[in-house]
């Protein structure tokens, strides 16, 4: 867009270490398509995950403090402590634990567990704050549990919010970097789209609406997953208002859920992308939802063929949509020049009348079966013994109003990764639903979801290295 003359600014989120030495490796580009410098926001970058993960183990520490304590004693029942500890990597061994072990002076026994730091809550909060005063007083609205005489407990309560927000004070600041280009990045926050809200902070993108005409952010996954999140939760809490929709797709990914095995994907093969555009039909649908138009970008490979792109073009056009061949990989801004004045025209056109998909207010099982019927394809939701437990915990706080988080597979549009394609007449199971008070929503658990994600069985980190001189190989 810089390239064709308007003034842009792009926003995104920072690379979690988990995903970077476990199956997707870093997470700043690729080709000629890259932010800058590629190792120091791959690795650490300003310590905006560190002051996350300290923030909230510091609650952690308190929390068990003030059970162990005998002075200024809450009375906190440990069996009803919901609050983990996280850290930024993926380590499943640590998804429950027990502490407290080794006599009295070490404290309290009690079950807890880790998450990613990605899914923190105070990730959440750091990402929708809109000024110091906002994310302390978000900070204090974290439930923590019940005392023994079953009162509710927040993190005010303990008065935690002022030395977690001291904590967090460079992490509130947006970070600028660049493009290959030269054209700015704002990166800030990172929490992740099948697990979190998969946005970036509110203040990196007011920040960017300040320096330029228009900003380019991305919510990640599908519009399953990061478009409805980003719609719906964060330009609810912000009030912001898109006014167009980029929607990425690969022919990889359309052969995938046209049936195509991992292994084939470099292989051509028009008939699966033809059986494949089901999927990118619904994620359409979905965006159209939200009465904001919509394009297409193929984000094209060396090994796909002209007939396979075509296939996709000719779909998207009898949709009444505009299908845009995309090589930033190969030429960098120049691969995108088309794209630019397609989505600059529809930025421009009006069309946008955005409207989310469902009232805050509504009751939490009625905003949880919209999403699962109209963005999933659902036929139904079933809620596990726990999920009614924690639906009738919610009402007794008083926090019916809250919208929804879903933590749900990115690899289907069902709540089951092998369910491929566009499935339909599934039931969405419900097996826990996590309050998010301070971040300002509820999280429904689907499936198999785990906040703390596990390694694969060959992690990047076995490929990455670095020698005497201190360059390091591996970290793409």
């Amino acid at each position: 867009m810089n390239r064709i003359g308007k003034k842009t600014t792009v926003v995104l989120r920072e690379p979690s270490l988990g995903p970077v030495f476990g199956i997707k490796g870093g997470a700043t580009g690729g080709g000629y398509a890259q932010v800058l410098p590629m190792e120091d926001i791959n690795l650490h970058f300003t310590g905006d995950f560190s002051a996350v993960e300290k923030a909230h183990n510091l609650l952690s520490a308190m929390i068990d403090n003030n059970i162990q304590s005998r002075k200024n004693k809450l009375g906190i029942d440990p069996r009803t402590v919901l609050w983990k500890r996280v850290m930024d990597m993926n380590d499943r061994a640590l998804r429950q634990i027990v502490v407290g072990l080794g006599g009295r002076s070490n404290g309290v026994p009690r079950e807890t567990g880790f998450d990613i730091t990605a899914a923190s809550e105070i990730m959440a909060i750091l990402c929708l704050s809109e000024s110091m005063k906002d994310l302390k007083d978000r900070l204090g609205r974290i439930f923590v549990g019940f005392t023994w005489d079953k009162q509710p407990v927040f993190a005010r309560d303990l008065k935690a919010p002022g030395a977690m927000a001291t904590l967090l004070k460079d992490a509130m600041k947006p970070n600028l970097v660049q493009t290959m280009e030269g054209n700015p990045a704002i990166i800030h926050g990172g929490p992740f789209a099948n697990i979190a809200q998969g946005t970036n902070t509110v203040l990196a993108t007011r920040m960017g609406l300040t320096l330029s005409d228009y900003v380019v952010t991305e919510a990640g996954f599908g519009a399953d997953l990061g478009a409805e999140k980003f719609l719906d939760i964060k330009c609810q809490s912000a009030g912001l208002k898109p006014d167009a929709v980029v929607l990425v797709a690969t022919i990889r990914a359309l052969k995938y859920h046209g049936g195509v095995r991992l292994n084939e994907l470099k292989e051509p093969n028009p008939e699966a992308v033809s059986q494949g555009l089901v999927n990118l039909e619904k994620h359409l649908e979905n965006v159209k939802q939200f009465r904001v138009p919509v394009a297409v970008a193929i984000n094209v490979f060396t090994s796909d063929t002209d007939e396979e792109i075509r296939i996709v073009k000719e779909r998207c056009e009898a949709l009444g949509v505009q299908a845009v061949h995309t090589d930033v990989w190969a030429k960098g801004g120049e691969g995108a020049e088309a794209l630019a004045r397609v989505v600059t025209h529809l930025a421009d056109s009006g069309e946008a009348n955005f409207k989310p998909l469902y009232d805050w207010a509504s009751p939490v099982e009625d905003k949880i079966h919209t999403i699962a019927t109209k963005i999933y394809g659902a036929a139904e939701v079933d809620y596990a013994s726990r999920a009614r437990a924690d639906l009738k915990r919610i009402k007794d706080l008083g926090l019916e109003d809250l919208p929804i988080c879903m933590a749900k597979t990115q690899k289907s549009l069902s709540d089951d990764p092998k369910l491929l394609g566009r499935p339909t007449g599934f039931t969405l199971n419900v097996r826990e639903i996590e309050l998010a008070a301070g971040a300002g929503f509820l999280i429904p658990i689907t499936g198999d979801m785990m906040r703390m994600p596990g390694l694969p069985s060959e992690p990047a980190a076995v490929h990455i290295d670095i020698d005497e001189d201190g360059n390091i190989s591996g970290l793409f």
